[in-house]
């Protein structure tokens, strides 16, 4: 396989024309002198201006390596420092370079050319445009002639490097679990959208949209990838979090954009506002869609341009953050219903993510009960553990149909810390759990509308009945406390089939199905309490 290697000519490093160029070291030229690396051909780029230095460098590797044949090329950018322009012609050169990777072996040089060019060459063989390995070429400790100094082979093919592939996919995993807060969840549609969410965190500054209902754990995920960046020093400015539902009118526009003196009643000094203070930070905007029409106007602008005007100044204050917004809202159906601003939305919806509410994330319950008892230790400076049989009773409710979690996260990790600061000896009991859980069931046991049988029968006995007759019961009642008397009510709940007999007694027709259900005419008129008169 012959090997060949590609490299821009140095014009310091190279250069020389008198007997004395051999006693320096010229990187070019060396490369071609190491018994260990026996180059076949040289790919040798230059600039216009270094034309008679490139025929130079051709006569003389001629003369030290005659097997080596060189070829010269004429990559002439007009600015030698312009990224753009060097990055297209290298480019340019590799399309239409014919690679021949089965039966050659190839070098990219960059020990020579600007910095701009080494950088540019760099890019290229690492996204495999020159299928090539890095080769580094080094002067000697002392310069003495003919000595071609050394060399190293960079080979950028990370799946070579079992130690580095590790060490990277252990700091994606330490990422991951740093915007998990360290919990290990096991809902696989979750675990995927972490994974998504660190690859944008840290490759990207644009606004990130997150979806789901209260206490579903927007505002710690925000909180982490805050956290994450930092601490990859992709940023140095603090974290701010907003709830946008306690912002209404001037204080809205004061407590986002700042305002100066004198800007509405009460302004007694100028205020910065709290998007100058996340400057080269993170701003969380919780429940975003509660954001007046005027204030979402005014956040596009400081999105896009990162400048906006405090309320009352015609300054304009520069903040450099990227924001983070969250919403338990379809905030498609709020431009639809004209509530929210259309252009703002598309802003922020580059990248959104769905978070799952808990009942979807069963799976996941039990690692975050041990998650709350941990915090709670940390904040009480008290370890709660639960017995076997207590937690496998709470545990077993918590992840069963039965338990609704309403309030998601923030809602378990009320219930933990309610038990483990009613346990006694730092152990949960049976006892606790059961109580917990009665608790639980009766917040989320739907609220009753009252009904016109409220008063007038018990819970037990309207338990006892069948939905088809409690609800004709209802009915009944309700017209019966419309009417003036029995006769009455019985005209108009039997106006139809009156008219078709004979004999037309609706009191009598009214008081026997009162009577099945142990009612009279007081009872439905004045509850229970009155007494049971059949009169009319």
């Amino acid at each position: 396989m012959k090997t060949v290697t590609i490299g821009f000519l140095g014009s310091q490093l190279d250069s020389g024309a008198g007997p004395g160029r051999w006693e320096k070291w010229r990187p070019t030229v060396s490369i071609c002198q190491h018994e260990d690396l026996v180059i076949d051909r040289l790919e040798l780029l230059h600039a216009r201006p270094h034309i008679k230095l490139a025929h130079q460098v051709v006569a003389d590797i001629s003369s030290v390596s005659p097997e080596t044949e060189v070829r010269l090329h004429l990559v002439d950018p007009r600015d030698a420092w312009d990224f753009q322009e060097v990055y297209g012609l290298l480019h340019d050169f590799a399309r239409g370079y014919r690679f021949q990777p089965d039966s050659e072996r190839y070098f990219m040089h960059i020990t020579t050319g600007t910095h701009v060019a080494q950088i540019c060459m760099y890019l290229l063989t690492e996204s495999r445009y020159f299928p090539a390995s890095l080769l580094q070429s080094s002067p000697p400790r002392r310069q003495q002639r003919g000595d071609a100094g050394s060399y190293s082979v960079i080979d950028l093919d990370l799946s070579r490097y079992d130690q580095i592939a590790a060490r990277f996919a252990r700091e994606k995993q330490e990422s991951t679990q740093v915007l998990k807060s360290g919990i290990a969840t096991r809902n696989p549609a979750f675990n995927r959208m972490i994974d998504a969410i660190e690859r944008v965190a840290v490759r990207s500054k644009a606004p990130l949209l997150l979806v789901g209902p209260t206490g579903a754990g927007k505002s710690q995920l925000a909180s982490r990838i805050y956290e994450l960046k930092h601490a990859r020093h992709q940023l140095q400015g603090e974290f701010v979090e907003v709830n946008c539902a306690t912002l209404r009118g001037d204080a809205a526009m004061s407590t986002l954009f700042g305002h100066v003196k004198g800007a509405f009643t009460g302004a007694q000094s100028d205020r910065a506002g709290l998007l100058r203070k996340a400057h080269d930070g993170i701003v969380f905007l919780d429940e975003i869609g509660e954001l007046g029409r005027d204030e979402q106007a005014m956040l596009l602008k400081a999105i896009e341009e990162k400048r906006f005007f405090p309320l009352g100044s015609d300054k304009e204050t520069r903040s450099d953050f990227q924001l983070i917004a969250g919403t338990n809202r379809d905030l498609r159906e709020a431009v639809a219903a004209g509530r929210f601003r259309e252009d703002l939305l598309a802003r922020i919806n580059l990248w959104t993510f769905q978070l799952p509410p808990l009942r979807e994330r069963r799976e996941d319950i039990e690692p975050n009960i041990d998650y709350e008892l941990e915090r709670f230790r940390q904040a009480n400076a008290v370890n709660v553990r639960f017995n076997a049989e207590a937690r496998a009773a709470y545990t077993g409710f918590a992840t069963s149909a039965e338990a609704e979690w309403s309030g998601n996260f923030r809602e378990l990790s009320a219930s933990v810390s309610r038990m483990a600061t009613l346990s006694d000896g730092g152990r949960i009991s049976e006892s606790a759990v059961h109580d917990e859980i009665q608790r639980l069931l009766a917040s989320w046991r739907p609220t009753r509308k009252k009904t016109a049988l409220d008063g007038v029968m018990s819970a037990d006995e309207l338990e006892a009945l069948d939905l088809f007759d409690r609800l004709q019961l209802e009915a009944v009642v309700d017209v019966c406390r419309r009417s003036v008397s029995l006769a009455d009510a019985g005209r108009k709940l039997f106006a139809a089939t009156r008219i078709r007999r004979t004999s037309q007694n609706d009191s009598d027709r009214l008081r026997k199905y009162l009577a099945r259900f142990q009612l009279d005419w007081a009872a439905v008129q004045e509850g229970p309490s009155a007494p049971r008169s059949l009169s009319d």
